[in-house]
C-alpha cells in the first residue's frame, strides 16, 4: 500500500507538532494515504455513511465536549463504532484529556492516539502543510535552479553543456542558487511548482576542471535559498544552423512538468555568447509580462500601425494624382 506509515509520521513530526503518544503502540491497521484531515463530528452522532475514516482524525474541543455530554455506555458505543474503521490515527489538540474509554479502545483497535498542546487551528495548519508536502506529486529534473531577480529559472540541457557554469556565474553576480545537478520539483495546489535541492548535495556544485564546491562557504548565506517556485525553463542547446529560433517572441513555447505548463525559452549557445546576461534578461522579461506588458506584442502592434499609416498615405497620394 502506498502512503506513509503512522510510525514514520510520528517520528518526522513529533517535535514540529509536539506530539505525544497516548495509546500503547504506534502500530496501525492502515497508513496515511491522503494529504487531508477529518473532524468526525457527524460520525460521533452515529451517522457514519460518509465517514472519511481513511485520513488523520482530529478530536478537537467540540468533539471532546460532545463526548463528555454522553453517558458512559453511549459514549463507549459511539467510540467503538468509529474505531471499528481502520483509522490511521487520532490527534487531540490543546492538551485536552481524552474521554474514557478512548485510549483503551484506540489501543484495542490498533489506532495510534496522540495529543498535542498546540491550538486546533495552528495544528491543522501545520499538519496540512506537512501532509501536502509529503503527498505532493514529485519529479526530479537534471538541471540547475537559480533565483534570478525573484524568478525561478530552471536551466536544462544535455550533460556538460554549461548549466552549472551559468548558475555559478549568476551566483557571482548576486543571484541565489537553489539546486544544482538534481532538482526535486513538487506540485503544490493546482498550478504551482516548487523546486528544491537534493538532500545529499545541498548547495554544492560540480564544476568540471575544479570539482565539487560549496556555494554557501564561498559566496555566503545570501547566495543560496532552500526552495523556489519554478517559473521558467531555460533550455541550453548547441547552435544549429538548421534550427528556426524565435526572433520576435510572439509565440510563447511551453513546457509541461507534473501537468503544469510553464514558459520554455530555448537558448542556442556558442563560444563567446553571454548566457548569464541573457538569463537575467529572461527573468526581467518574465516580470514585465507578469505586470501586463508584452514587449514583442507592443512592437508588433507598433509595426502594424506604421504599415497602416503608410498604406493610408499611399492611397491619399494616389487620389491626389487622379
Amino acid at each position: 500500500m502506498v502512503g506513509m506509515a503512522v510510525a514514520e509520521f510520528y517520528e518526522r513530526t513529533r517535535e514540529r507538532l509536539g506530539l505525544a503518544l497516548l495509546s500503547d503502540s504506534l502500530h496501525a491497521r492502515s497508513r496515511l494515504v491522503r494529504p487531508d484531515y477529518n473532524r468526525p463530528q457527524l460520525a460521533l452522532t452515529g451517522f457514519v455513511e460518509n465517514f472519511l475514516w481513511d485520513r488523520l482524525q482530529i478530536f478537537g474541543q467540540t468533539e471532546i465536549r460532545y463526548l463528555e455530554t454522553l453517558g458512559e455506555q453511549e459514549r463507549g458505543k459511539v467510540l467503538s463504532q468509529i474505531l471499528a474503521f481502520a483509522i490511521p490515527c487520532i490527534v487531540i489538540p490543546k492538551g485536552l484529556d481524552p474521554p474514557p474509554p478512548l485510549v483503551a479502545l484506540a489501543t484495542q483497535n490498533e489506532v495510534p492516539l496522540f495529543s498535542t498542546t498546540m491550538e486546533t487551528t495552528l495544528f491543522i495548519h501545520e499538519v496540512t502543510a506537512f501532509l501536502e508536502e509529503m503527498f505532493a506529486p514529485t519529479t526530479e529534473v537534471h538541471g540547475s535552479l537559480v533565483d534570478v531577480y525573484g524568478v525561478g529559472l530552471l536551466f536544462t540541457g544535455r550533460s556538460s553543456i554549461g548549466k552549472s557554469e551559468t548558475a555559478l556565474d549568476l551566483v557571482e553576480r548576486g543571484h541565489r542558487l537553489v539546486a544544482d545537478d538534481i532538482v526535486t520539483i513538487r506540485k503544490r495546489r493546482a498550478n504551482i511548482l516548487i523546486g528544491s535541492g537534493n538532500e545529499l548535495l545541498r548547495h554544492c556544485m560540480e564544476i568540471r576542471g575544479i570539482g565539487v564546491i560549496d556555494v554557501q562557504s564561498i559566496f555566503g548565506i545570501r547566495s543560496i535559498r532552500g526552495f523556489k517556485r519554478v517559473e521558467v525553463e531555460v533550455r541550453l542547446q548547441e547552435w544549429d544552423d538548421g534550427e528556426d529560433y524565435e526572433r520576435l517572441g510572439l509565440e510563447e513555447r511551453l513546457q509541461t512538468i507534473l501537468g503544469v505548463e510553464i514558459p520554455l525559452v530555448v537558448i542556442p549557445i556558442f563560444p563567446g555568447k553571454n548566457i548569464t546576461v541573457i538569463a537575467e534578461t529572461i527573468a526581467l522579461n518574465y516580470l514585465v509580462k507578469a505586470y501586463g506588458y508584452h514587449p514583442a506584442m507592443r512592437f508588433s502592434e507598433n509595426l502594424l500601425e506604421v504599415i497602416r499609416r503608410k498604406r493610408s498615405l499611399a492611397r491619399l497620394a494616389e487620389g491626389d494624382l487622379e
